[in-house]
């Protein structure tokens, strides 16, 4: 049995900074994530990529953001439980008791549900042994660019992310780049779409609209992708190292939907006036995973939870004692380790 202050589902950026805002009340955390590494999203979706609304940052890659919040987080020397997915909460007198499906039991007083929009399910075209080639040619996410670099690549998706990689695969990356659509229009930024049809124009772009993959050539890997043009039988037979269906990944709450909380809309309803807790007093849910009026899905929106809700859940654990806000601009973190 693992004993802590506050157990934190989830080690994504919001869940990173919620141990800093605890390390300052010098209250112990532990995280629990189902991933190999902290991180989250930033780490495993799209760690080369830049994020540019975070205060003082006018661009940082979405890794360099967790490897900081690592960093910041160094003195408080919190644990973690990392591979292993929260199946169960349990309360018992004044503790909550969570297990992972790998049997690994923790206990705290405050639990922060911090995980983001969920485990995330990619979205699968509907090609037959499609699962069998995953991580063998088919990608839905691109973790490593340099993976790629110098190979044939065929992207299918008309949204942000399928652009925005054809663009960067594109600019002297991978030998061919091809973009398959279904529609004529897409979903992405005016500014991408332009970009990649004068790419397209200038040859460094192959595309393909009112067309799809209908399925793959492939042996221990991927070799060639054949697709369908609407209005067309033949099909074209594209040969390709990699494929890349981007079409983006379905959140869901996955063992947490089914612990008792108030849901809506696939999303935890928190009560944002006070601090964000959730209707079963001693949790809590922040960043992505709650709801509530007026609610945006940005970090750095989380971050401010973190701090409000953390305010509240000293208070639960040390009811007699009284804090007073202390400012790191004055003291430093070096008075609030432990």
């Amino acid at each position: 049995m693992i004993k802590t202050d506050i157990i934190i589902i989830g080690a994504g950026p919001v869940g990173l900074f919620t141990v800093f805002e605890a390390g300052l009340l010098k209250l112990r955390c532990h995280l629990i994530d189902a991933l190999a590494e902290p991180g989250g999203q930033c780490a495993e979706i799209y760690p080369k990529k830049p994020i540019y609304d975070i205060p003082g940052f006018p661009s940082i890659l979405a890794r360099e953001l967790i490897d900081n919040l690592m960093e910041q987080i160094k003195p408080f020397e919190p644990g973690f439980t990392l591979e292993e997915t929260a199946i169960d909460i349990l309360k018992k007198e004044n503790n909550f008791i969570v297990s992972t499906k790998q049997g690994t039991k923790h206990i705290a007083p405050v639990v922060v549900i911090a995980g983001g929009l969920g485990v995330f399910i990619p979205r699968r075209p509907a090609i037959e042994n499609i699962k069998a080639f995953e991580n063998k040619g088919i990608d839905y996410i691109v973790k490593d660019p340099e993976k790629y670099r110098g190979k044939s690549i065929v992207i299918s998706g008309g949204g942000d992310s399928a652009l925005d990689w054809a663009l960067y695969f594109a600019n002297n990356v991978c030998k061919n780049v091809t973009i398959v659509h279904r529609s004529q229009q897409f979903r992405a930024h005016n500014d991408s779409v332009q970009k990649a049809t004068d790419m397209t124009k200038e040859g460094k772009i192959n595309m393909l609209l009112n067309a799809e993959v209908t399925t793959f050539k492939a042996d221990d890997h991927i070799e060639a992708v054949s697709i369908k043009k609407k209005g067309k039988e033949d099909l074209e037979h594209i040969k390709c190292d990699y494929w890349l269906p981007l079409f983006g990944l379905t959140p869901k709450l996955g063992p947490i939907a089914k612990w008792g909380l108030e849901i809506e809309k696939n999303a935890i309803k928190v009560n944002n006036a006070l601090d964000y807790s959730t209707n079963i007093p001693g949790i809590y849910a922040i960043g992505d995973v709650n709801t509530y009026q007026g609610k945006l899905k940005l970090i750095l929106c989380g971050f401010h939870e973190a701090a409000i809700m953390m305010q509240s859940a000293f208070k639960r654990i040390y009811p007699e004692k009284n804090n007073v806000l202390k400012y790191t601009t004055v003291t430093g973190v070096a008075g609030f380790e432990k």
